[in-house]
């Protein structure tokens, strides 16, 4: 075969900034200098650079995304009196006021979980019938191996046949993180993307999945390896739908809270340390004669605290363009772990047995004290975690974090805690600090979890 050689390029390269500004209901390129903000219509933040040499033309655009989403609390979203199912993602005053005066009736598509239907649906359809809406309600059983895009689809040809405004008329979906997973990539996809709310009805849905832009389904065996970043129009928080939820999905939920607290916030582990068996006993109630205040004033600082680390955590980094994450502690193994041994694990239990372990890496490290280690493994046995598995296996580590070095641009970007609040991220964890510390926590640990 003949050889090719690459010539250096020594010609002259003539580079153009335009700006975009719109006149008279066209858009044109303008030079940066040239723009006149008086008699233009709008200049967009996008910009064209125009590249010319002798081998031709080409063109690189620069066109700013902003997403602005709501992340609301609110109390009986289910109330007629309360308007914020239908309009609390409204940002535009004008556009409220104009809906408001209008004469034309809501329309709504919601998507709920049929175990959440089952409770609220009759609740729910008195809702829409008060605020004279027209609606469609879809009940589906929105487990994780029904997270598919099979699911997806139906829920995209049922939204097709409702003929929807895509633009005025937001999606709904009630349920937890698997059926806000799901709605989320449904509603990216129909007609390039429609606005969507999330209602989370899980603590865990509550306080991780509402609060950010990730969507997706399950796909070749492998956890939401299909999905967009797309953010909902917004998010509606009322604590009232966790009465309803079993205490094993309470401390489901707590999982992710003490994933906060561990990489962010020392107030946080110490709020779950203390209060963490009256917010499983109190379902993060207020109307707990037992307790009485103390518990709305622990669950009501909890969730904050956990919602404002985590949109700390997100907002600036949406679309993962920073791999460099604390709140991917947890998440390293899990994963596998909790697609290998579906359904026996909940996300969050698959979670804290990873981080359970990292707990010993840590400690392994000199990262922790042995009194932190402990302190940090009675809170997670007293939020009625489990801390231990028997598929959590060496052979899983090695092969989940080898997956990792290939989507994280070849480093492990291993999240490690740091004392009690405070983390860094590792990428030279030795392959003998893995195993010692794997010993230690199955010699440790390995008995009283065996049944889980």
């Amino acid at each position: 075969m003949g050889k090719g050689h690459l010539k250096g390029n020594d010609s002259k390269e003539k580079k153009t900034e335009f700006s975009l500004v719109r006149v008279m209901g066209t858009w044109k390129c303008k030079l940066g200098h040239k723009v006149n903000k008086d008699t233009a219509d709008c200049v967009s933040a996008a910009k064209i650079y125009e590249s010319i040499t002798e081998q031709g033309a080409s063109w690189t655009v620069v066109s700013p995304i902003v997403f602005t989403y709501k992340v609301t609390e609110t109390l009986h979203l289910l109330d007629p009196s309360n308007n914020t199912l239908l309009l609390g993602h409204i940002t535009d005053p004008q556009q409220l006021d104009d809906i408001q005066k209008s004469n034309k009736p809501i329309k709504r598509f919601l998507v709920v979980d049929q175990e959440v239907f089952k409770i609220y649906g009759t609740k729910l359809t008195e809702y829409l019938e008060a605020h004279n809406v027209l609606y469609k309600i879809l009940p589906l059983p929105t487990t994780e191996e029904n997270k598919s895009m099979k699911m997806a689809l139906k829920i995209l040809e049922e939204i097709n046949n409702f003929s929807l405004d895509r633009r005025t008329e937001p999606i709904i979906a009630i349920g937890g993180g698997v059926c806000l997973d799901i709605v989320g990539l449904a509603a990216s996809l129909y007609r390039r993307r429609t606005p969507y709310i999330r209602v989370p009805t899980t603590l865990l849905s509550y306080v991780d999945a509402s609060v950010g832009a990730k969507t997706g389904v399950n796909f070749a065996n492998c956890k939401n390896k299909l999905g967009a970043y797309i953010p909902p129009a917004a998010a509606f928080l009322d604590l009232s739908f966790i009465q309803t939820v079993p205490r094993r999905h309470i401390s489901n939920g707590l999982a992710e809270m003490l994933k906060m607290a561990l990489m962010k916030h020392r107030g946080l582990f110490e709020l779950l340390e203390t209060h963490g068996r009256m917010l499983l006993d109190t379902k993060f109630q207020a109307d707990n004669s037992l307790y009485g205040n103390q518990c709305f004033q622990a669950a009501s600082q909890a969730t904050r605290i956990a919602i404002v680390a985590m949109l700390e955590e997100l907002a600036p980094n949406l679309w993962e363009d920073d791999l460099d994450r604390l709140v991917d502690f947890g998440h390293l193994i899990s994963p596998a772990l909790e697609m290998n041994v579906l359904p026996s694990l909940l996300h969050g239990e698959a979670v804290n047995i990873d981080m359970s372990y990292m707990v010993y890496v840590s400690r392994e490290r000199g990262l922790l004290t042995d009194e932190e280690k402990q302190r940090i493994i009675s809170c997670m046995v007293g939020l009625e975690l489990p801390v231990w598995h028997a598929a959590f296996t060496m052979e899983l580590i090695q092969k989940s974090l080898l997956d990792r070095l290939k989507h994280s641009g070849g480093l492990v970007r291993m999240p490690l805690p740091v004392g009690l609040g405070e983390a860094e991220i590792s990428n030279d964890t030795p392959f003998e600090i893995l195993h010692k510390a794997f010993v230690k926590w199955c010699d440790e640990l390995s008995g009283p979890s065996e049944s889980d």
